[in-house]
């Protein structure tokens, strides 16, 4: 059994040019750490492109017209209120963000990759793009990857209880109001307080709406929060996630909440992200039959991307 790491040109497409923070550097920043690790039970997967329909299985159709016609321009278009531009080739390069989740999704739920190689989990590192809404981008994210796979595991593998952690420093509020009022997405958040960080949104009173009152949990944290904070705040989302017994676990596992990163105020060191791997993969295999797909999210240290992902894929691969 291993895990499959996705890993390409065609992922690093998905980045913004100049000083934006999320360049298209970042996916070799992990790459060349992980490397110089030599993990062992890593299988390594080539990016997959998603078609469109698969898209609008979350998003709204004038929406991703718009991404469309942005693609198409020479000119950048805000695709938000202004921190996501467009560029040349963007719908495409969102479509291969899309295409390599649910292409981990495909594996995880077979048990064997592209290669008939057995596979028990999935890290996908340009990808958990967890601020789109389904009729908008937001918080560089322009397509929500991880919201198409959500359905499409319900749709193509009939699998109901899904759980989705996310220790991005951000709130994961395009995931968090689009199943609101789904009673069996279990959502559990750890994230910098909204009161302080974009987008201001997963105070620890939205715990989901009618029916799915108490599936989700939102666990705000001061800025320079650090391990201590962070390792208790995980041992509830771990209560939380056990009493759930999911069929399917998500992990968000954004470097942003690392110390040093440049927009945010958490102080983190990696051995977070391994703790969160580690937990969730054991509950993955009491629950879930390993069944677990992380997703990089946000980060823009360079050097906390390729330590805080490098730690989760060592975890996942970890077959001891």
């Amino acid at each position: 059994m291993g895990t499959a790491v996705f890993f390409g040109d065609e992922l690093a497409r998905y980045g913004f040019g100049g000083s934006h923070p999320l360049g298209r550097d970042r996916i070799y920043a992990f790459w060349s750490r992980l490397q110089s690790e030599n993990v062992a039970n890593v299988m390594v997967e080539q990016p997959e492109i998603t078609n469109e329909e698969m898209v609008l299985s979350f998003h709204d159709r004038d929406y991703v017209e718009l991404v469309k016609m942005a693609s198409k321009q020479c000119r950048s278009i805000p695709l938000d209120r202004g921190d996501t531009p467009s560029f040349r080739g963007i719908f495409e390069a969102t479509l291969y963000v899309v295409g390599s989740t649910l292409a981990a999704l495909d594996m995880v739920m077979k048990g064997v990759d592209r290669a008939g190689r057995k596979i028990e989990n999935a890290f996908v590192p340009i990808a958990g793009l967890h601020h789109a809404r389904r009729n908008s981008a937001g918080g560089f994210c322009v397509f929500n990857d991880v919201g198409v796979a959500i359905i499409q595991a319900r749709k193509k593998y009939n699998i109901k209880r899904i759980a989705y952690v996310d220790i991005d420093a951000h709130h994961g509020d395009g995931v968090f109001y689009e199943f609101v009022s789904d009673p069996l997405l279990f959502f559990a958040d750890i994230h910098e307080d909204g009161r302080y960080l974009y987008p201001g949104t997963g105070s620890a009173d939205e715990t989901g709406v009618g029916d799915a009152k108490g599936t989700k949990m939102n666990i705000p944290l001061m800025p320079e929060a650090g391990d201590k904070e962070f390792f208790d705040a995980f041992a509830r989302v771990e209560e939380f996630i056990d009493f759930a017994k999911p069929e399917l676990i998500f992990l968000n596992c954004g470097a942003d909440s690392l110390a040093g990163d440049p927009i945010t105020d958490l102080r983190y060191s990696a051995q977070a992200h391994g703790h969160a791997a580690r937990t969730l993969r054991r509950l993955a295999d009491k629950h879930c039959k390993g069944r677990m797909i992380a997703v990089g999210g946000g980060g823009y240290n360079r050097t906390n991307i390729g330590n805080a992902w490098t730690e989760v894929v060592k975890e996942l691969a970890d077959l001891g």
